[in-house]
């Protein structure tokens, strides 16, 4: 049983993260960048690459939502085609200023979000927070373990939103399988390619929607990157964890390791 530990700032004022039967939500540095670069190529992802799900989702939609009324992705298929005359006749104005607002807000908060939330990853870090391992509901177990983040990646390509399943982050996983599926759907790629498994060439061209299988790539990439960096950093929060109750619990208070005191 674990010894009673003392009231401190570590569980009071800035956690690494929680665990409930739903999900699974910790805190790690991250590169800016990066999360910037998500969101330029899908609003929103960058967002829920942060654990910020109602902002991620509710961008994601709205990308969904003005890019349709924009024609912005048919516009983007046009110059792939050379048509620039063609993309700049099927842009809708209106709505593409709308979208450009929002998209340069993603981009930035994304960035500024990742700043901060590294800020409190250190000092969590340095006072030592820690996370309750395990939380039993009514409706499911949520707990910490070891889990492969090559099995992770693997099921996100079978399909995307699987990935965070396996690492029990339910509401992206919930949100992007309905996502692909819906954008599989509206974009007829399963008959494109079963036109293209028996040859009909011209016939899968055709039944292509463009501007919904526009969506497709971002949306695989994401679900890919973030499992597999989920889970690596959830591997992470195993081993802290663990090691900070082996050393409360079982450590002896006069020992002196080298290498926790370069590190501290």
């Amino acid at each position: 049983m674990e010894s009673k530990q003392p009231v401190s700032i570590r569980k009071q004022r800035r956690p690494v993260g929680t665990i409930s039967t739903i999900n699974i939500n910790f805190i790690h540095l991250r590169n800016p960048w990066v999360t910037a670069v998500w969101s330029a190529l899908l609003p929103g992802s960058g967002h829920i690459i942060m654990g910020s799900y109602i902002k991620g989702f509710l961008l994601i939609i709205w990308e969904l939502i003005i890019n349709t009324e924009s024609h912005i992705n048919m516009a983007i298929f046009y110059s792939f085609l050379g048509k620039f005359d063609l993309a700049r006749e099927v842009m809708d104005i209106r709505w593409t200023l709308l979208y450009l607002a929002v998209w340069v807000f993603s981009i930035w908060n994304s960035y500024t979000l990742t700043i901060d939330i590294n800020k409190l990853a250190i000092l969590g870090t340095r006072e030592d927070s820690t996370v309750p391992p395990t939380d039993i509901g009514s409706l499911d177990i949520a707990f910490l373990d070891k889990r492969q983040p090559w099995v992770a990646v693997g099921f996100s390509v079978l399909s995307p939103g699987l990935g965070h399943l396996y690492t029990h982050r339910i509401p992206t996983s919930f949100f992007v399988l309905t996502l692909i599926i819906s954008l599989v759907y509206l974009s007829h790629l399963l008959e494109a390619v079963q036109y293209t498994f028996t040859g009909a060439f011209s016939q899968a061209a055709a039944v292509l929607d463009p501007h919904w299988l526009l969506f497709i790539p971002s949306l695989y990439g994401f679900a890919i990157y973030d499992a597999y960096v989920n889970t690596v950093e959830y591997n992470k929060l195993f081993e802290q964890e663990q090691a900070r109750f082996i050393r409360d619990n079982y450590q002896q208070p006069n020992f002196h390791s080298r290498l926790v005191n370069s590190i501290n």
